[in-house]
């Protein structure tokens, strides 16, 4: 063959496949990328400010060694430095959204190709379905490899001690190839992406209240070993940097992957170790029309969302009381912690400032559900209901009334939620001023709704990115904004510069106007490019 033609030979359907995979998560992965390295280098950054006042760590500690305190954000260890107040500080968040991602992006190319059909004519040919699965979570795994990398980097940039910096990097690196591997293997398990998607986050919310308890509990301390955020903490990075919850954590990986690799080849192109069942009843309820089928097929999602959110919220209400009358009775520490990010003294100043940060999980799940119907649309599932008498404005309008009704019912349970949890440990919030805080952030909710509604009708293929702007964006901006001094109009782009901290305080109506407005309007722009433009295939 002569050197012309070789160039023209195809690549292998290996190496084929792998470039596949990773242009599918690349994206995506790049944005988690530079969240997971981002966040530590802006608190780094911030750090000589915050302790400007030698008292300030002393200090800080104090209000960190709060059993309350230690529940929500951790063991506070190496409070001293930049590098361990950084991990203190953002560790947890940032695990969250790398396992997250991590579950979502392995779900959404295995499983979710299968369920789609991608994968029939490719395993026709010379690959094994076990093949083309290792390939694939080879792909995402990169992901978490170059974050853990990115993140040592640029704590090393910041100053922080290297031991610190690499043990912390490697540890968040492991944490997201364990979750990678835990989709993996749900993927395997169960013949659908919904059910492998739920059973991996089920996991890692399991083990994040393992990790919570374990810290908040001296006699459950040894829980933590039993948790990967757990072994994540237990390597206390700037403190002892301990390298053995990491290798832990890694060993645990290699099995589950290695699990799921074994079950890749010993099962059916589209089936799992639980199958489907082919004789159950029919299950009519909801199929009336396009706006019921919306919430028919919310629901089951809708119900875990509500689950985690919930068990977070009553968290926060259990906690509440503790920490409040802690800083009451330490009015030194009280103003410490504000210049550290918490704005506390009351219950409702305290859950005022935790009910902002509802609008990012409650974005997300918008977010998701506009990204599932675009997926609905690409694999051919709405053909066939868009050639009835139904107007395309009218199967995106049910889509968003039924998404709307979600997110008002998962921030109702937050705020039902916190008023519980208050109420149980003792203290006093009226059920109404908790409902009012939680629905405080609709409207940045329903402006992340409408920009992903948005793209949905003019550019698809950036619902995800477009779905994420108001709320993540948006906070990441603000924080940002706080930390460098930006001028006010920068700050003010941020819709959570515009939220007043309800409960302590009444509802900034001006603002929530003009939010609401944007996100109707938006939606209108949005209807009317979803009914000019042809079905994405």
């Amino acid at each position: 063959m002569s050197t012309g033609s070789a160039a023209l030979a195809p690549a292998a359907p290996g190496r084929a496949v792998t470039g596949s995979a990773i242009r599918q998560v690349r994206r995506g992965g790049l944005i988690v990328v530079l969240l997971t390295a981002g966040l530590p280098a802006l608190v780094a950054a911030t750090y000589a400010g915050v302790m400007a006042d030698p008292a300030a760590a002393g200090g800080l500690r104090a209000l960190a060694g709060n059993p309350a305190i230690r529940t929500l954000f951790g063991e506070p260890i190496g409070l001293d430095n930049a590098g361990g107040f950084t991990v203190w500080r953002v560790g947890t968040a940032l695990a969250v959204l790398l396992g997250v991602w991590s579950i979502l992006a392995t779900t959404r190319i295995t499983r979710g190709a299968e369920d789609a059909r991608r994968w029939d004519l490719l395993l026709a040919g010379q690959l094994t379905l076990r093949g083309t699965v290792a390939r694939h979570l080879a792909a995402v795994m990169l992901v978490p490899v170059v974050a853990g990398g990115a993140v040592t980097a640029v704590l090393l940039l910041a100053g922080t001690r290297t031991a610190g910096a690499l043990t912390y990097g490697a540890g968040i690196g492991v944490l997201g190839l364990f979750f990678v591997a835990v989709g993996g293997l749900t993927a395997q398990v169960f013949p659908a992406r919904a059910s492998a998607t739920g059973t991996a986050v089920a996991v890692l919310a399991a083990g994040l209240l393992t990790r919570m308890i374990g810290d908040g509990l001296a006699d459950l301390a040894w829980l933590r070993w039993t948790s990967p955020f757990g072994l994540l903490a237990l390597s206390a990075p700037y403190h002892r940097n301990w390298i053995l919850p990491v290798l832990v954590l890694l060993a645990a990986t290699i099995v589950v992957a290695g699990a799921a690799l074994v079950l890749a080849g010993r099962r059916d192109l589209r089936g799992g170790l639980f199958a489907e069942r082919s004789g159950r009843r029919p299950r009519l309820r909801l199929l009336s029309g396009v706006e019921a089928f919306a919430v028919r097929r919310m629901v089951r999602p809708l119900t875990g969302w509500a689950l985690g959110i919930g068990a977070y919220y009553l968290l926060i209400g259990l906690t509440a009381v503790s920490i409040t009358e802690f800083l009451t009775g330490n009015p030194r520490l009280a103003d410490e912690a504000a210049r550290a990010g918490f704005s506390l003294g009351a219950v409702e100043g305290f859950t005022a400032t935790l009910f902002a940060i509802l609008a990012l999980p409650v974005g997300g799940f918008t977010a998701m559900r506009l990204g599932a119907f675009v997926a609905a649309e690409t694999d051919g599932r709405l053909t066939l209901l868009s050639a009835q008498p139904i107007s395309r404005p009218r199967l995106l309008g049910a889509e968003l009334l039924a998404t709307t009704a979600g997110a008002v019912l998962l921030v109702s349970v937050a705020g039902l939620t916190t008023w519980l949890g208050v109420a149980i440990s003792g203290g006093d919030l009226a059920l109404l001023a908790a409902l009012r805080g939680a629905w405080n952030v609709l409207p940045v909710v329903l402006l992340t709704l409408a920009a992903a509604a948005l793209a949905v009708g003019w550019a698809p293929r950036t619902t995800g990115v477009a779905g994420s702007l108001p709320a993540t964006g948006g906070f990441l901006l603000l924080v940002l904004a706080d930390s460098v001094g930006a001028p006010g109009w920068v700050r003010g782009l941020s819709p959570f510069a515009h939220l007043a901290p309800v409960p302590l305080t009444g509802v900034n109506w001006p603002a929530t106007a003009v939010t609401t407005g944007l996100a109707i309007g938006s939606t209108v722009l949005a209807l009317l490019g979803y009914g000019r433009r042809d079905i994405r295939v």
